[in-house]
């Protein structure tokens, strides 16, 4: 990937791993809270907690303005197009492409996050000329350990980010993928 920001499509909708990600809505507004106002998005994520209507209008915005700027893309991660069932993200990151996933509670077990971060780094593959994606992730939290290691991701001998959010430090292992 080059140092350079390039503009990103005004609109994005993937299809593969039996998934369609897609472009958040303003018909997607009254689920947010549902998929992101859960005790394990507030610790383990820098989603905003509570998350409630006005905090899922604020994302929406926000997305919105990222994508324009060309560094971040936030699609909701659907079987068929229709109902949101978590959120994947792709930004823009000195050290490569990162990808973030949060999957709503009711629809955890389902290999939702697998499937999307796959789907994710290959669009930044072919479609952006990534080299490497990479996800950035607590090594306690085991959910999204055993997300990294199934979609093919390996942990990469590179120092912790470290810092403070929410109030509680956090120590970030860097795990990777690199072009096929």
């Amino acid at each position: 990937m080059s140092s350079t920001t390039s503009s990103l499509p005004e609109r994005i909708e993937l299809s593969g791993e039996g998934l369609v990600l897609r472009d958040w809505t303003e018909q997607d507004l009254a689920a947010m809270p549902g998929l992101f106002d859960h005790p394990d998005i507030a610790y383990w994520t820098p989603i905003v907690s509570p998350f409630d209507e006005a905090a899922a209008r604020a994302r929406l915005d926000r997305d919105r303005q990222l994508r324009r700027e060309g560094t971040t893309i936030l699609l909701a991660i659907t079987i068929d197009g229709g109902a949101p069932l978590g959120e994947v993200m792709l930004r823009r990151a000195p050290e490569g492409m990162e990808i973030g996933y949060a999957v709503g509670p009711a629809h955890r077990g389902q290999g939702l996050a697998v499937r999307a971060v796959r789907l994710m780094a290959a669009y930044a593959f072919e479609h952006l000329g990534a080299e490497r994606v990479i996800l950035e992730l607590e090594a306690e939290n085991d959910a999204s350990v055993a997300v990294a290691g199934k979609a093919g991701f390996r942990l990469l001998d590179v120092p912790l980010i470290t810092g403070e959010e929410k109030g509680r430090p956090f120590a970030l292992q860097t795990w990777g993928l690199d072009r096929p």
